[in-house]
Formats: C-alpha cells, sequence, structure tokens
C-alpha cells in the first residue's frame, strides 16, 4: 500500500524524505511526491512512475533547502496513476498540502459540498478534499492540529493522513484511523512513517499511535491526542533491528511479513464495500445489472494458488448466486472446446496481473464474446484493462514467491462477487447479503486469533523436517484448503506433498499410507453434520493404518481430539468461509518446515513471482 514520510529537525528534509521513500519501494507503487516548507513557502514536487522520475524532476527544478517535510509513494485507488492524483495534494491557495493512505469512503459527498462552495479540485482522488477542508477550519481558526481534529470527525473510512502548511512552519501533523502511521523519536529530529522502515537509519526509538489520534510533530517533541483534542495514551517501544532489515520490517523472510500481514489485507480489500444504502457495491465492476442478470454460466480460469481461490469461488457462487460455475486451468482452457456465448461471464484471478496463461483466456474468451471480470492485486497491471470489469484486492506488494495474502485477499474478492450476483439476481435479499458481508468484515479478528496461535505448529513443522511426504485431506471447500496446502509444500520445502478430496480416499489414495506418514486433515465446521461425520471416519480409518494425523479443526470440537495426533484449533465460522481460518496454518507450517530444511522460502528454486510466458 501506500508509503508515506515525514520529518522535521536539523537536516535537509527532502534528503531525509527521498531515502524513507526509497526504503519504501518494496511496498509497491505507481506514484510518488514531496511536500516542503522553506522560506515561508510551500514547494511540491510529484510525478508518475517510478521514483526515479520524482528525483529527476527535483534534479530539473531544485526546490528551495528546508528542515521540514514529508513524501508519499501512492498506489492508485480513486484515480488513475498519473501526476494529476500523485500525492501531495494541495488546497485553493496554495498553502496546505496533505498526503494520503486509505479510502475516504463519503468523500464524494465531501467534494460536492466544497465545489458548490467555490473551491476548484484538480484531482480524481479522495484525498485531495482533506486539503481543501483543512483551508476551511484553518480560515475558521486556530493551528493545523485542531483543524485536522475537526476534519477527521467528518470522514468515514480507513485513512492515514499527513499536513502541512505554511501557517504552522515548524509543524507537521499525522491523522490515524485504521492504517498503520507510526512516529520515530530522535534527538532534536522526529519522523513520520506508514512502516518504521523509513526512518530506522536515523532512530530505533518509535511511537505506535492508537486509532483515531491525532500526532503533533515538532522537532522538540511529539504530542499525541485523540479527535476529540484530549491527551492520548501511546505506546513507546524500540526497533530491535537494523537497516539491514528494514524493507522486511524486522523478519527474517518476506514470506514471514506477508503471513502476519493478512488481517490487514483482508480487512483493506473489504474497505468500502458497502453503499450508503447498505447495498454491496463494487465500483470496479463495469459490467452493468442487466448483463449479469442475463448471465447462465460462469467460467473460471486461473494458474495456481490462483486456481484454488477459484476452485472456492465455485461454492460460493453455486451456493449464494444459483449459477453453474466451472473452473480452468487457464493453461489449459482455450486448447479445449469450451462452450462460451454472449451470456457467459468469465472471470480471471491473476495476483499480478500479467499472468501470460490468464491473459491468453482471457483472450480466447474476449473473441467467444464472453463477458469478462478480472480479479487482480495490481493496478493498472494488464488482465483488468483487458476485461469488462476488474475487482481489485488490496493485498499490497507480495514479495515472496509463494502467494499467501494475496491468496486470502482473492477468496475476499470471490465472496464479494459471489454475494454482488446474488444480491443483483435476486437469490438473496439484501439483508442477507449486508449480513453476509458483516460476517466477512470480522474475518481480519480470526486470522489475527490463528496468527497468534501458531507455535505449536512451527514445533510440529520443525519435527517433521526430515519427512519426505506429507498427505492433504479436505471436503467440500477443504479440498481446495488441501490442494493449496500440498502447493506451499512443494513449493517451499521440495517434498512430495499431495492434496485429495477426503471422499475419493479409498478410491485409491489409501494405498500411500503406511505408518508415520504425516496426514493433514481439514474438518468441516460441525454445523455441516454429514461431512463433518464422513471425514472423521476417514481420520479413523488412516489413523488405523498407521498414518500420523494432523487434524485442522473448529475449536471445541471434541468429537475429533481422539483420532488427532495433533490438533490445530481455529475459530468457528461459517462453512464457505472457513478457508480464510484453516489456509493460514498450513502456510506457516509450510514456512517453518521449508526453513528447518535451510531453504531461502522467499526465493524457491525454479519459480517465479508471474509467469509471463505460456
Amino acid at each position: 500500500m501506500c508509503g508515506i514520510v515525514g520529518y522535521v529537525g536539523g537536516r535537509p528534509a527532502l534528503d531525509v524524505v527521498i531515502e524513507g521513500l526509497a526504503r519504501l519501494e518494496y511496498r509497491g507503487y505507481d506514484s510518488a511526491g514531496v511536500a516542503l516548507l522553506a522560506e515561508g513557502r510551500l514547494a511540491t514536487a510529484k510525478r508518475a512512475g517510478k521514483l526515479v522520475n520524482l528525483r529527476g524532476a527535483l534534479e530539473e527544478e531544485p526546490p528551495p533547502a528546508g528542515t521540514l517535510g514529508m513524501g508519499h509513494t501512492r498506489w492508485a485507488t480513486h484515480g488513475p496513476p498519473n501526476d494529476r492524483n500523485a500525492h501531495p495534494h494541495v488546497d485553493c491557495t496554495g498553502t496546505v498540502a496533505v498526503i494520503h493512505n486509505g479510502i475516504i469512503e463519503n468523500f464524494a459527498a465531501l467534494r460536492g459540498e466544497l465545489e458548490e462552495a467555490g473551491h476548484k479540485l484538480g484531482s480524481d482522488t479522495d484525498t485531495e478534499a482533506v486539503a481543501h477542508l483543512l483551508e476551511d477550519e484553518l480560515k475558521s481558526g486556530g493551528d493545523l492540529a485542531a483543524a485536522m481534529r475537526r476534519v477527521c470527525r467528518r470522514l468515514e473510512g480507513a485513512f492515514t493522513l499527513v499536513a502541512v502548511h505554511t501557517g504552522d512552519p515548524d509543524l507537521v501533523v499525522g491523522a490515524r484511523r485504521n492504517s498503520p502511521l507510526v512516529v520515530g523519536v530522535g534527538d532534536g529530529e522526529n519522523f513520520l512513517a506508514s512502516d518504521v522502515a523509513a526512518f530506522i537509519a536515523h532512530t530505533r526509538d518509535a511511537i505506535e499511535l492508537g486509532q483515531d489520534q491525532i500526532v503533533e510533530l515538532r522537532a522538540g517533541g511529539v504530542t499525541v491526542t485523540d479527535f476529540e483534542g484530549r491527551p492520548a495514551e501511546v505506546k513507546e517501544y524500540h526497533v530491535d533491528w537494523d537497516v539491514s532489515a528494514a524493507e522486511k520490517g524486522g523478519y527474517d523472510y518476506f514470506m514471514l511479513k506477508e503471513i502476519a500481514e493478512q488481517p490487514r489485507a483482508v480487512a483493506d480489500t473489504l474497505l468500502g464495500r458497502i453503499g450508503t444504502d447498505g447495498r454491496l457495491t463494487l465500483d470496479e465492476m463495469r459490467i452493468s445489472d442487466q448483463e449479469l442478470r442475463e448471465v447462465d454460466k460462469i467460467i473460471i480460469v486461473a494458474c495456481g494458488t490462483s486456481f484454488h481461490a477459484g476452485l472456492i469461488a465455485k461454492y460460493a457462487i453455486e451456493h449464494w448466486a444459483g449459477l453453474p460455475c466451472e473452473v480452468e486451468l487457464a493453461s489449459e482452457f482455450r486448447y479445449r472446446d469450451a462452450i462460451l456465448s454472449p451470456t457467459t461471464l468469465v472471470i480471471a484471478i491473476s495476483q499480478s496481473g500479467e499472468t501470460m496463461d490468464a491473459l491468453m483466456a482471457v483472450r480466447h474468451a474476449r473473441e467467444q464474446k464472453a463477458k469478462l471480470l478480472g480479479i487482480c492485486n495490481v493496478n493498472g497491471s494488464t488482465l483488468p484493462r483487458e476485461c469488462d470489469g476488474v475487482l481489485y484486492t488490496h493485498a499490497g506488494p507480495e514479495i515472496a514467491v509463494a502467494s499467501t495474502k494475496a491468496f486470502l485477499t482473492q477468496l475476499v474478492a470471490v465472496y464479494l462477487i459471489a454475494l454482488y450476483i446474488a444480491q443483483v439476481r435476486g437469490t438473496k435479499w439484501g439483508d442477507e447479503v449486508f449480513a453476509m458481508v458483516q460476517l466477512l468484515e470480522r474475518m481480519p479478528e480470526k486470522v489475527e486469533k490463528v496468527l497468534e496461535t501458531m507455535e505449536p505448529v512451527r514445533e510440529l513443522a520443525r519435527s517433521l523436517a526430515g519427512e519426505r511426504c506429507v498427505l492433504f485431506l479436505g471436503r467440500h471447500v477443504g479440498f481446495p484448503v488441501a490442494l493449496e496446502g500440498a502447493l506451499k509444500l512443494k513449493e517451499l520445502a521440495y517434498m512430495h506433498a499431495e492434496g485429495f478430496a477426503a471422499g475419493e480416499l479409498k478410491h485409491g489414495p489409501i494405498a500411500l499410507i503406511e505408518s508415520g506418514l504425516p496426514v493433514v486433515v481439514v474438518v468441516p465446521p460441525r454445523a455441516r453434520d454429514v461431512l463433518h461425520d464422513k471425514i472423521v471416519s476417514n481420520i479413523q480409518e488412516i489413523r488405523a493404518r498407521g498414518a500420523r494425523t494432523i487434524v485442522i479443526a473448529e475449536e471445541g470440537d471434541a468429537s475429533v481430539e481422539p483420532y488427532a495426533d495433533t490438533l490445530i484449533g481455529v475459530p468457528a465460522v461459517p462453512t464457505l468461509l472457513q478457508p480464510l481460518v484453516t489456509t493460514v496454518p498450513l502456510q506457516v507450517f509450510a514456512c517453518e518446515l521449508a526453513t528447518a530444511k535451510g531453504h531461502d522460502v522467499d526465493q524457491p528454486r525454479n519459480l517465479a513471482k508471474s509467469v509471463t510466458v505460456e
């Protein structure tokens, strides 16, 4: 997601800010900009593209030297990634500048109000409205911090805001709601950033800001209040890792960091999906309701981990939307005689948006006049441009080759699409859709809970580092989870691993069971009585033949305890949403086992992050 840096002190602010932005490049971005206060005026520069473009602009037209400034790298949400939409954004007077991470959900209403009052807004972003709101508040009196508090009380959504004003030349103000912002405390200088990586070269002393808090940053000190102006409690801590680990946020591997980021990534993908009328809205859909009502078949095309997300989508789409759904490997799709028509909806899933197999499948479907919908994590990539509509996941950049947070956000995306189609086609009432979205919005908390209980899984993985093979079993949506667990182990640990539908066990796979063989079993919720009881029978069958049973089941499921050599509990959730919690232990398991074997989990052998050739 977007990178934010703020600085006030004795050093040249531009150097500090650009250095901080460079350390945040791993997050992914499509434009960059800076704002500096110097010689009593505000100077800004911003450019689409990589940081090198901004550096070039600053070399061509150097700003005045100053010791207060801020910078931003943007990952586009509102408006395309161009110079005009890059941050910072300024007010009508050119004396206030704002940078922003997150989404302001009521920005359209605020923008309309500002334009009616005579403000001229020059971008497509939600951020610019804040600069103009601050302009109005400053006219009413008070300093920038007071103006920011009043503005934040009007905003809806999740945001980090940082602002500077020529009337307060020694002050940087930040605000936080549901989006990261951290203070770096120095000697005669202080820092603001979306990630401590931005300032770790200068200080390891930090302050973690809480929800709905305002920070006033001056060279001589830091003041934190809530949105009402009351003094706020803050958490001070010392960062115990150095610059060399900064890009990984203190983790040994990007994969570990990305696993830990999953609650935030899931929350970001859900952000702003319910409109003011209480209905599910997908702004990037671009396929009309009437066209969706005419759809009589859905085909999902994807590769690897994204294919497993598609398999789970099939259950959700058929259950909620009542439409037949097929799931195809994108690499095979156009080499058979798939039956498509103008009433077929093809959903292509790709983290990067550049997967060649998926792109070729989309182009083949376009030739057959099918409707095209993309699910993608990278704004502006090829796949979204070639589809009729797109649903962006907001996982942020995923550096590790083995997909973790991209997979969970893809699941959220397919759930949203299934619910949206159900809403449009009338197979679910509006209140039913709203209730399910509310359940989804509680899933980040559930994922966080899973992550907090993973040490036994790590210990288990280390104990199995000498094994040659692990099998995975699941039923219903647990079957694709079993496939994903096996894929992760293949990718990272270079072990033989296979996922099976548990009902197929006696149709062949049970012949593989031998004494001591580790078998991971994903158990459906107890609410699915028939499937639950059947898979418990499967566990008994393989245990009787000597298998070492590793059982993932919802907490409190006593019926599986007698048959589990290792029991991994996950929070109880609705059946269709269970993959969001059952997948996480399998990610941790594969990562830890591969690490115990001495492998680089970020860059497994023979694999690339994005497969751009067929």
